[in-house]
């Protein structure tokens, strides 16, 4: 089938040919490269939390207990600050509004399994890639619009998250790319489809829609489409986040805006309405926090700005494009938010690419060798700086995690001692219910009942009842090969320690394995001598060691 597009200045562009296209071949090195690597990352047991948390989520789909994960349950408000269990059939929806996994759902049926979730999500920005080249290529000559696609594919801030643990923003540059390419060929049933895909990526996906709407107010003077998609993802954000979200948990005014806006509301709860009215009470707060820790911030557009050669920096069309998003990223307290190798940068990639085409598209001129040049340095130092962050510790065979102290596990070791902890892992049952430290956590995470360790090892089933669970497993080897550098291993592997004892002492478990440092404990069992006599020797070592 040959789609034949009208652009503005006679070029055509035909959908079959795209497999011919360097633009392809970019398409599936960047593919092939994050596949591999995320596989690495995955046999390797450098998988967390959050690999965990999508994991359960779309095993328990899979039975038909939609959205449901006790590893969701211990981020929930009710675990944090009330001190109560993990709960089985806690609904991730009230943390989280994240409907369109449904569409992800039949891939996963037939590979149930944690790395599938990481293949989906290396396809849609792979896939995000090749839209891109589409709407460049609406404006721009083919070496301008390539150009614009390989800076996606080297960028920091799309090649950082996607090397991590599956994300819910990772549909963002697809379905915006698209949306935009409607807007371009004015096929407004694509826009729409589109629009209301984007809402229902997440709860707070909808803000790049206000961007869009802003846009097409002020550049595009289509006053009606702006206002209408304007006024619609508002009323659904807040429907959701007043509405929808509380009827599943509280989590929404009790934790998630605590946590990022509670600057603005004292440190107290509230509902997204009254969170929004104490920001817009408070205009010198609000610059206060736009200014503060300026250098950081600063350093954060850069990342952005600088795999399309500072661009978007100059564009008011991209400023425009992600107002919103970096409004709300600016605004929000904690280091998170404005991290380059985390989800949340995902919500400014597609209106920055977006703004660089418009600017281009006015300015095709500048386009000269001189600029080439400058353009491959950027997108070279782009890439520099993606390795040597070694975002998500993906890349921790290559770059050691710390030079002062010096911390570099090899790959072979890497290797080994994941074969000796999965040799471990066979030997819990697939129906019991298991703590487990946080990188084993993904493995394990296909089951009803899974709690982290050492923040939990009890649970609530369906009935409110407190349980504790039948296996513990912990990878003391991982804390103690990072505590030398990383305070929060060298907290863990103390807090593990004293917990693993008092459960020891109680002799409510006892200790089935100890190999290569990874401990299973089973409920209602025995220690043999040998094991124990092991277990108090790496104790004694450790409790003195450990600063």
């Amino acid at each position: 089938m040959r789609l034949q597009m009208a652009f503005p200045r006679s070029i055509s562009f035909d959908l079959r040919q795209l497999a011919k296209q360097p633009v392809f071949t970019a398409a599936m090195v960047f593919a092939a490269c994050c596949l591999l690597l995320l596989s690495y990352r995955h046999y390797s047991l450098y998988d967390s939390y959050d690999q965990g948390i999508f994991n359960q989520i779309f095993w328990n789909n899979l039975h038909g207990r939609w959205f449901e994960s006790s590893l969701s349950s211990g981020l929930s408000a009710d675990v944090i600050h009330q001190g109560a269990m993990p709960l089985v059939s806690y609904r991730h929806l009230g943390q989280h509004f994240n409907p369109i996994f449904l569409l992800w759902l039949p891939l996963y049926a037939l590979f149930p399994l944690p790395m599938t979730l990481s293949v989906i999500q290396v396809v849609l920005v792979a896939a995000a890639g090749l839209v891109l080249y589409a709407l460049a290529r609406q404006s721009l000559s083919p070496l301008l619009s390539l150009a614009i696609a390989v800076s996606f594919y080297g960028a920091n801030a799309v090649v950082g998250p996607t090397l991590g643990n599956f994300h819910d923003y990772n549909p963002l540059p697809l379905l915006l790319f698209s949306l935009f390419l409607a807007i371009e060929k004015r096929w407004w049933v694509l826009f729409w489809a589109m629009a209301l895909l984007v809402l229902t990526v997440r709860e707070d996906a909808g803000v790049t829609l206000l961007s869009v709407a802003v846009y097409l107010v002020l550049r595009r003077r289509q006053w009606k489409l702006g206002i209408a998609l304007f006024a619609i993802a508002t009323a659904y954000i807040l429907l959701l986040t007043s509405v929808v979200m509380p009827s599943f948990s509280p989590d929404v005014s009790q934790r998630l805006i605590v946590e990022r806006f509670g600057q603005y509301t004292g440190g107290k709860p509230a509902t997204p309405m009254e969170a929004i009215g104490a920001i817009l009470s408070q205009p010198g707060q609000i610059l206060a926090e736009i200014f503060s820790r300026f250098p950081k911030k600063l350093y954060y557009l850069v990342d952005h700005w600088l795999p399309l050669a500072f661009v978007p920096a100059i564009a008011a069309d991209a400023w425009l494009l992600v107002a919103f998003p970096f409004l709300e990223l600016l605004l929000m307290r904690g280091e998170t938010p404005l991290s380059i190798n985390i989800r949340y940068a995902t919500l400014a990639v597609p209106g920055l690419f977006y703004g660089a085409i418009l600017w281009w598209s006015k300015h095709p001129q500048a386009f000269q060798p001189r600029m080439r040049r400058f353009w491959g340095v950027c997108l070279a130092l782009s890439l520099l700086f993606t390795v040597t962050s070694n975002p998500n510790r993906t890349l921790s065979f290559l770059v050691p995690d710390s030079v002062r102290p010096w911390v570099y596990v090899p790959p072979m070791a890497q290797f080994q001692h994941a074969s000796q902890a999965r040799s471990v892992l066979s030997q819990i049952p697939p129906q019991a219910s298991v703590a487990a430290t946080t990188y084993l956590l993904p493995p394990l995470s296909g089951r009803r009942a899974i709690v982290r360790f050492p923040n939990a090892v009890q649970f609530r089933d369906e009935a409110q009842q407190t349980q504790s669970v039948d296996y513990i497993v912990v990878d003391l080897w991982q804390m103690q090969q990072y505590q030398p550098a990383f305070k929060l291993e060298r907290n863990l592997l103390q807090a593990s320690m004293i917990k693993i004892n008092q459960l020891l002492q109680t002799q409510d478990y006892g200790i089935q394995s100890f190999q290569d440092q990874v401990l299973l404990l089973q409920r209602r069992s025995s220690t043999e001598p040998a094991i124990a006599a092991q277990w108090q020797e790496f104790v004694r070592q450790n409790l003195t060691s450990t600063p």
